[in-house]
């Protein structure tokens, strides 16, 4: 059995999907591009599928991830590309790699989100991202199927800047942009919970929702203070390429792939 981790995309209008429309999108694309999905045991057997953290309805990302087991072995690139092919725009696989080390999951400890705040000064971004920064907490609610729910918004935020796109155009409006980091924790906190904070705390709150985007999902990186690429030990377990005779590199094959 062969697993392969793929890198895809929410873009456009698509950032409205659920995340069970899709599964079922992607489930399409399998059956369409004849991948060689292994499936579970049981009187209803479903292809072997393991999404991990995906983002919130109406948030835009373009760093989700997922693994797919296969019973035959095939090319990472051939299969994001026949997959593409099979999948609307707006999601679109970007990287395909071997899966050559455990636990994808545990290496998707944080996230970063670009806020996009239309009709919002950059200064009064600045004002309010400056004193959440600067609280030791800040208490906001979130309703659940439980009920209301309260937490702190502050402690999983390791990085919240201002960001001025504001042009000189005439007629231009006020724009503008948040840059998160944060970290996976529970309860998770979400762009939208860090909005509610920046209100409580500054009484932020823009005319119109915000346009919300994920960049990256990794692993935080405590020295460099960044986000590092899930997918990277992947790569970098893979067996390296041996020189020929001739000086043309040859790849190796995959660990366990028989002789034709």
């Amino acid at each position: 059995m062969q697993r392969i981790r793929l890198r895809y995309t929410k873009r456009g209008r698509l950032r409205f999907t659920s995340h069970r429309d899709f599964q079922r999108a992607f489930e399409r694309a399998l059956r369409r591009s004849e991948v060689p999905m292994a499936y579970s045991a049981g009187f209803t057997p479903h292809p072997k599928v393991s999404y991990a953290n995906a983002a919130p309805t109406g948030t835009g990302s373009e760093a989700e991830f997922l693994e797919i087991a296969l019973t035959e072995a095939r090319d990472p690139d051939v299969l994001r590309e026949l997959l593409n092919d099979s999948l609307p725009d707006g999601l679109d696989i970007t990287d395909a790699v071997e899966a050559r080390t455990s636990g994808l999951a545990d290496r998707l400890t944080a996230s970063i989100w670009e806020m996009r705040l239309d009709g919002v000064l950059v200064e009064e971004a600045e004002k309010a991202v400056a004193a959440f920064n600067g609280a030791e907490a800040v208490e906001v609610q979130r309703r659940t199927k439980n009920g209301v729910r309260s937490f702190d918004a502050r402690s999983a935020v390791v990085d919240l800047q201002a960001l001025d796109q504001q042009t000189d155009r005439p007629g231009a409006k006020a724009c503008a942009i948040l840059r998160l980091v944060v970290r996976h924790v529970t309860p998770a906190v979400r762009p939208d919970d860090v909005l509610s904070g920046l209100r409580v705390v500054a009484d932020l709150a823009p005319p119109v929702p915000a346009a919300v985007t994920r960049l990256a999902q990794g692993l935080f990186d405590e020295e460099s203070g960044t986000v590092t690429d899930p997918l990277a030990p992947d790569r970098e377990a893979a067996p390296a390429a041996l020189p020929t005779a001739t000086g043309t590199a040859v790849a190796t094959a995959p660990e366990g792939a028989g002789t034709a």
